[in-house]
């Protein structure tokens, strides 16, 4: 689109900014102990405060739901999500607009949540949501698109608040090989996508840029007391200085824990993914991906070692394989 079409079409975009999607949703039901035990099952939950055996010993002195439940009583079922060509709600011509303009791909970024208050057994929620912002459009690595946040506030039967969730999705048009690989156009398959960069700020640009320049894995060290930190922060949580320099790290540590990532598959990464949390030699620990290793293989307490890894367009960033 040309620059007057762009114009309209974000004009458009913003006058859903503030809109409710929809009116008030009612939870189905009001908060139960069925509800309640299930969701503690599936996730593992064994404080006494959601359970009727342990509830009346807490300082809750009755049975409380887990504050992480409050979506869960607004949820509407899978088959109010069915086959929505003709949008039911803001938020749906929302994402049409968007994907009729070209913005195909969606991808889910981040949510926040805040908590009032415990809800008690016979508690009715209701939640609204607006849409609360949508950014100018942004180069990331999925592809050029519109990040859109909403913003869900809970109350209860009383009008009282429970609390709130934002969620942030990104619209994005999907790179060039990638929507021609979709719609089976071989002629038009360009370059395949990178990995998403990771945002370099005032804290911890330095440490992406001695990775890029010495091939070395960084650790920050307070120049005080010499304190070892990761990642990257603005102060010493020992000493609270401000003043910092860097090591280089040996890479060399063993697997704390991981995960294999199948879905979602993201443009630019190779599926399944190791995903590790990596307890190096020098105390400290951080994320990474392990490579040159089967999933299979992969286990708790395996030695690894660093290798400063570079993508095609020259970005480098520290992945971990098996030691030897």
């Amino acid at each position: 689109m040309n620059e007057e079409q762009k114009k309209a079409f974000e004009a458009e975009l913003r006058a859903y900014v503030g809109k409710a999607i929809g009116p008030p949703v009612v939870a189905r039901d009001p908060v139960n102990l069925p509800m309640i035990r299930q969701w503690c099952d599936a996730m593992g939950e064994t404080h006494p405060a959601y359970s009727d055996e342990g509830a009346g010993e807490t300082l809750h002195g009755q049975v409380v739901a887990p504050p992480t439940m409050l979506q869960a009583w607004i949820m509407e079922g899978w088959a109010m999500h069915e086959g929505y060509d003709e949008p039911r709600d803001e938020q749906h011509r929302l994402h049409k607009l968007l994907t009729e303009a070209g913005y195909t791909g969606v991808l889910g970024t981040n949510t926040e949540e805040h908590y009032d208050r415990y809800l008690k057994l016979g508690d009715v929620v209701t939640a609204v949501t607006t849409i609360d912002e949508i950014s100018e459009e942004k180069a990331t690595g999925a592809g050029i698109g519109y990040f859109v946040t909403t913003r869900t506030v809970f109350e209860d039967q009383e009008g009282e608040s429970l609390g709130w969730m934002s969620f942030r999705v990104l619209k994005f048009k999907p790179p060039a090989g990638q929507q021609a690989a979709a719609s089976g156009d071989e002629a038009a398959i360009s370059t395949a996508p990178t990995r998403m960069k990771p945002p370099a700020g005032h804290d911890n640009a330095w440490w992406w840029q001695k990775i890029a320049d010495e091939d070395v894995l960084p650790i920050q060290r307070c120049a005080d007391c010499q304190k070892l930190r990761h990642p990257p922060r603005p102060m010493c949580d020992a000493c609270g200085s401000q003043r910092f320099d860097s090591v280089a790290a040996s890479g060399r540590g063993t697997v704390h824990t991981f995960t294999v990532i199948h879905y979602p598959q993201v443009p630019g990464y190779d599926y399944p993914l190791v995903s590790i949390i990596v307890d190096l030699e020098e105390g400290e620990r951080m994320v990474s991906t392990l490579v040159d290793c089967k999933p299979e293989d992969c286990r708790i307490g395996l030695p690894v070692a660093v290798v400063i890894h570079e993508d095609e367009d020259g970005f480098k960033i520290p992945f971990f394989r098996p030691a030897g």
